[in-house]
């Protein structure tokens, strides 16, 4: 594009005199300014441009946003209409009325991206209508009248708008600020983080309004992948980009897991879970494969070119176990043009090993460089005869680099197009150094995880109900599970010997309960035998005239309990107390009387499961599985109810979520979730106690929509203030807590008649 051609002084003169601003910085730039704007507006939109800009200019805010304005609005104009430079400045007026006076800046430096983001001056209209209410609603004021507190939340959105605006659309965009406003707007520091983009909730609401494949909803796949395939277990550590736009992050992987982006778009035709699939099968291969090599006597393109070629070894001997893994790496791996750079004036290092990379890759690559052809089959041939090893592949770089090598390389125009392998990671795992710098020594060594915690199940999330803005908190709660550890069966055999007497009563009512095998259904047309007393009554009949009972046949069905229960208890701290006039804890108590309920459900032949809860806030719900659906009720499963242990908080709502995940699955005619607790939902990071009973309220509701009856047995002799608000009717309360040995059997048997 020609450059604007400088204004003469009879035509530059009216304007500077029409821009009221007296600025001395101006008429250094104004020239310039003026002939760029006369190329892109018309004679009205100059005019417009011109009020604009000294509108801004009164406000008395300096002269970096008349600048600003002077410089992005011809071309915001010029591609979305000349109307938009009253609607920009006007903006700009009406926060400077306001007290965030200190967010004019960043509006003004946004706007250019914003519009091309958004591509119309209508939407560029409604993306204004939702700053200016964002700033009305978060505006603040002292005695109710005039606005005299800054929005805290403003600077740090309008900075990010950028980059929102590039993961959303403009209705994405209002969704999620609208989230932040129902949540923190009467709590700064937390609006702060949440507009900052620095808080967990606001990176789960930004992935739940954005399109892509999510990490947090593959995790458990991914996690099987991994482990079928590659026979690895590594823990997952999510990572986003939203916070270093200049240097995006990388996956790598370390001693405390793998580090993997939070979402993946679909691209090329690659799904983005295949592409979550290409990643792991790349860091899988360097697992398996890669060893680690001294990094201090290397250059940095030695280093990037012996990365390269290893990335390469570990692909091909990943490809002789998973061949169909070719065409899902071809489609990811960039195609760089043979010359597309020009070694004489760029740095071609990295084009150079991205052709390499894809003519290892792709046989039918078509380059025909002499020196990459060479070193292709040097590759080939040193891969020929086994695994080859990381220290032979730095050799073939290190001697590539030299036969390459162009004066240019050390150039800091350094060419980038196509030559990012976004599936692989950043290599850091090959290198280890010898010289340690002050960084190094400064900090202590990373503490090792131990067998246990990288064995462990990855968290599920769970949404948690918000009764006060009526939505969901996506993703709020991280439920960890695991199998409840084991103690001393002879403990349960030793209760059930105790309430020996009572179990003699319970049987007496069990045998009356327990289904008969079958039921004869007599008077059928087909059957599975003859039923002589009708076909003998049919003949009588057909011989005297009259005319017979086709329904000659009866069948038999069989008259089973068709039941599927869920027994979950809750194992927080409480449990651990004494009630008045008991010698023995709740926790004690409830050992019996699951004891006594496990025995007798087990009589009855109904299939049941136990497990237990507790919770230390929204990131730790423990879900312990004391007894599965599979499992009899045998002696590993006496031992887990024997170590039973009380400890943390009751976060309910979740713990239900994930019961009813297994009972779901039972193929029953009716699922029982019975749930034992002796307090309300409570936990130590939450204020508001109506929060976790309306929760557990909601979770019911779900569950009953998904075919699931709730029952609460509660301990508490208070629960009625707050048990039927999570429950309504379904809900017992045993005051007298040593009875529930007692009453908790009885009780299930109520139930499933």
């Amino acid at each position: 594009m020609s450059l604007p051609v400088p204004l003469a002084p009879e035509v530059l003169l009216p304007y500077r005199e029409q821009l009221r601003c007296n600025f001395p910085q101006l008429d250094q730039v104004f020239p310039d300014l003026m002939a760029e704007a006369q190329t892109l507006l018309s004679a009205a939109g100059i005019k417009d441009y011109l009020d604009g800009a000294s509108l801004i200019c009164r406000i008395g805010r300096g002269f970096e946003p008349v600048l600003v304005y002077l410089e992005e609005l011809p071309h915001v104009a010029a591609a979305l209409g000349e109307q938009t430079l009253g609607l920009v400045s006007q903006t700009v007026w009406k926060m400077s009325r306001s007290p965030n006076g200190k967010a004019i800046l960043p509006f003004l430096q946004s706007i250019a991206e914003a519009s091309r983001r958004l591509g119309s001056a209508e939407l560029l209209g409604r993306y204004i209508d939702l700053i200016l209410d964002f700033m009305e609603r978060t505006t603040g004021s002292i005695h109710g009248f005039h606005t005299t507190i800054p929005s805290p939340g403003l600077p740090d959105l309008l900075e990010r708008v950028p980059y929102l605006l590039g993961q959303l659309t403009c209705q994405g965009l209002s969704n999620w600020i609208e989230y932040g406003l129902r949540h923190y707007s009467d709590h700064p520091d937390r609006q702060r983080d949440y507009f900052g983009l620095q808080s967990t909730d606001s990176r789960a609401v930004l992935q739940r309004e954005r399109h892509g494949t999510l990490f947090i909803d593959n995790e458990r796949r991914l996690d099987l992948y991994l482990r079928a395939l590659w026979c690895e277990r590594r823990p997952f550590v999510p990572y986003s980009d939203a916070f270093d736009e200049l240097r995006k992050p990388l996956p790598y992987f370390d001693a405390l897991g793998v580090r993997i982006p939070d979402c993946y778009d679909d691209r090329d035709g690659v799904a983005g879970i295949d592409r979550y699939r290409a990643l792991l099968a790349h860091v899988a291969a360097h697992l398996r494969w890669s060893g680690s090599l001294v990094a201090d006597n290397l250059s940095p393109f030695q280093r990037l070119a012996v990365e390269t070629f290893e990335d390469c070894r570990v692909e091909t001997l990943a490809l002789r176990e998973y061949p169909g893994l070719r065409r899902l790496l071809l489609a990811l791996h960039p195609r760089p043009v043979e010359d597309a750079c020009d070694p004489e004036h760029e740095s071609c290092i990295r084009h150079r090993l991205a052709m390499f990379s894809r003519a290892v890759l792709d046989p039918d690559h078509g380059y025909r460089n002499p020196d990459l052809l060479d070193f292709v089959a040097r590759f080939h041939a040193e891969l020929a005869a086994g695994q080859s090893s990381t220290q032979a592949m730095a050799g073939l770089a290190v001697s590539y680099i030299a036969r390459t090598r162009r004066a240019q390389d050390l150039s800091s125009k350094v060419w980038f197009t196509d030559t990012q392998v976004d599936y692989r990671d950043d290599n850091r795992h090959l290198w280890r150094y010898i010289e340690q710098g002050d960084e190094e020594e400064s900090y202590e060594e990373p503490k090792q995880r131990s067998a246990d915690e990288s064995a462990a199940l990855p968290p599920r999330h769970y949404p948690e109900w918000d009764y006060q803005s009526r939505t969901y908190r996506p993703d709020w709660v991280s439920l960890y599970e695991g199998l409840h550890p084991a103690g001393d069966p002879a403990r349960i055999d030793a209760l059930l010997a105790k309430h020996r007497m009572l179990a003699k009563r319970l049987k007496q009512i069990l045998d009356l309960l327990k289904p008969q095998q079958y039921v004869r259904l007599r008077y059928q047309e087909e059957g599975s035998e003859l039923d002589l007393d009708v076909a003998i009554r049919s003949l009588i009949d057909l011989r005297g005239g009259a005319t017979p009972d086709p329904r000659i046949n009866m069948s038999h069905r069989h008259d089973g309990r068709d039941i599927a229960v869920m027994l979950l208890l809750d194992l927080s701290q409480s449990l651990n107390q004494v009630p008045d006039g008991c010698t023995q804890s709740i926790l004690e108590l409830s050992q019996e009387a699951v004891a006594l309920l496990a025995w007798a459900i087990d009589h009855l032949g109904d299939e049941f499961a136990i497990a237990g809860f507790s919770s230390n806030t929204r990131h730790e719900v423990r879900y312990q599985h004391i007894k599965g659906y599979s499992e009899g009720w045998d002696e590993q499963v006496k031992a887990r109810l024997a170590a039973m242990q009380a400890g943390y908080s009751t976060r309910m709502g979740a713990a239900m979520r994930h019961a009813a995940h297994y009972l779901e699955a039972r193929q029953a005619e009716k699922k029982l979730l019975l749930i034992l607790t002796d307090g309300q939902p409570h936990d130590i990071d939450v204020q508001d106690e109506r929060l976790l009973i309306e929760d557990t309220h909601r979770a019911v509701q779900e569950l009953d929509q998904r075919g699931i009856y709730t029952y609460c047995i509660n301990l508490d002799a208070q629960a009625d203030q707050y048990v039927r608000d999570c429950f309504g009717n379904r809900f017992t309360v045993i005051d007298r807590v040593e009875r529930l040995p007692e009453r908790l059997p009885q009780l299930f048997m109520a139930l499933t008649k």
